[in-house]
């Protein structure tokens, strides 16, 4: 496994007991020998299940299984298991049939029926599952349920990730407490057109299944659709989240509940940029006075997946030039004698040229910080957003030749 990365969170959050969700994890050996490689979590009857998914044309067998379950309304409890080390996708028919096989074990062995089953894979594309070296490990994983295995759960679901992720919050409603608990993984292959990589996310709240459907929605266009590490949409990216309702208390449309929500999805999100392969910079690139907020997204993207801009970051060499080329060719509407370029608080170019002000040494020096804000006002209008990326370095090449090796 790859040393942690220099931007990880220095400890991982004490996770709460998230009531009505029960958590095991298993070595199956799917690919990793001598780790944890698969994870079940159980949730109890009156549990609904919300979840956005890959837009990939090639998403594997598991998204394409998840998405013709997670629109039904039910009163019956629901299983979701993840293995690591295969993602089960590029594998036809045999991919198809892994997914119905996991999902008719889980069953028979939970009682649940297999429509209330979710599956994920994350690994190597275009090898077939060994979906047997999974079932087989059923009786234990459901012999090993507990309320306090969520943070094992973050672990065994790691591919090439250096830190298990979680996140969590707690609000109160009428003086009642909520909870919500959040697990992912994550580190390569990212660049969202949905949601992102595995997300598993758990509150013990109550509301319905359409409003969680809409919420999560709505949020991760905000935190998981903005992030990106390397500009490649993986085919297996699944985000679910589970309402078990065993707090009693009914937070449909209740704001502090959105608030938590969308912090727990945000610090997840981070925490991937955090952990991009070889990653050594945690970068955020906000724009401004673009004529929409579309535009502006377009903009931030250009400049987030610029390979010129990434390793420029990653070689500490502030090279606004790049910045400029990736606005031009982003395709959104843009002046070049309107624009303006800020590192952090440092102005560098405004009305087409490089600021008076503006002195190499500052951008060199700020460049070699671990966060690094870049700033851009396109001066047409009012849209603006906010994207987060790191830096393109020689680890990334390393970890991606040598992942199948």
């Amino acid at each position: 496994m790859p040393p942690r990365s220099p931007l990880a969170p220095a400890d991982f959050p004490a996770l709460p007991v998230i009531g009505g969700a029960r958590f095991a994890i298993a070595e199956a050996g799917v690919r990793y020998k001598g780790r944890p490689d698969v994870m079940l979590a159980l949730l109890d009857p009156g549990s609904v299940v919300a979840g956005v998914f890959t837009r990939s044309a090639t998403r594997s067998a598991n998204v394409l299984d998840c998405q013709s379950k997670i629109g039904a309304d039910s009163a019956e409890g629901a299983a979701i298991i993840v293995n690591s080390g295969n993602s089960n996708a590029f594998t036809g028919k045999a991919g198809e049939g892994s997914v119905a096989a996991i999902c008719q074990a889980v069953a028979a062995q939970t009682g649940l029926p297999a429509s209330r089953v979710f599956t994920s894979s994350t690994g190597v594309i275009g090898e077939r599952l060994p979906h047997d070296r999974i079932t087989a490990k059923l009786d234990e994983l459901h012999g090993a349920l507990s309320p306090d295995g969520m943070a094992e759960a973050a672990r065994a679901i790691m591919t090439t990730d250096t830190f298990p992720k979680a996140a969590t919050a707690e609000i109160d409603v009428d003086g009642k407490p909520v909870r919500i608990a959040g697990i992912a993984k994550g580190s390569g292959m990212i660049a969202p057109d949905m949601a992102t990589m595995l997300v598993y996310i758990f509150t013990d709240a109550r509301i319905p299944r359409a409003e969680l459907q809409a919420l999560v929605s709505e949020l991760n266009a905000k935190t998981f659709n903005n992030i990106t590490v390397d500009s490649d949409t993986s085919t297996s990216d699944t985000l679910l989240m589970a309402a078990t309702g065993a707090s009693g208390v009914d937070v449909t449309w209740n704001a502090d509940f959105t608030q938590a929500l969308y912090n727990v999805m945000l610090n997840l999100a981070h925490q991937v940029v955090r952990d991009g392969e070889g990653a050594t910079k945690f970068v955020t690139v906000h724009v401004s006075g673009a004529a929409s907020d579309a535009d502006a997204r377009t903009h931030a993207l250009a400049i987030a997946n610029s390979p010129l801009v990434k390793t420029a970051l990653a070689g500490e060499d502030p090279n606004w030039g790049r910045i400029v080329m990736a606005v031009g060719k982003s395709g959104a509407a843009a002046d070049r004698d309107k624009l303006s370029i800020r590192f952090g608080e440092t102005l560098v170019a405004s009305e087409g040229w490089v600021a008076e002000s503006y002195r190499e040494e500052d951008g060199a020096t700020y460049f070699k910080g671990q966060e690094i804000d870049i700033n851009v006002d396109i001066g047409l209008g009012a849209g603006q957003a906010t994207v987060w990326t790191c830096d393109l370095t020689h680890g990334y090449i390393q970890i991606n030749a040598d992942y199948r090796s």
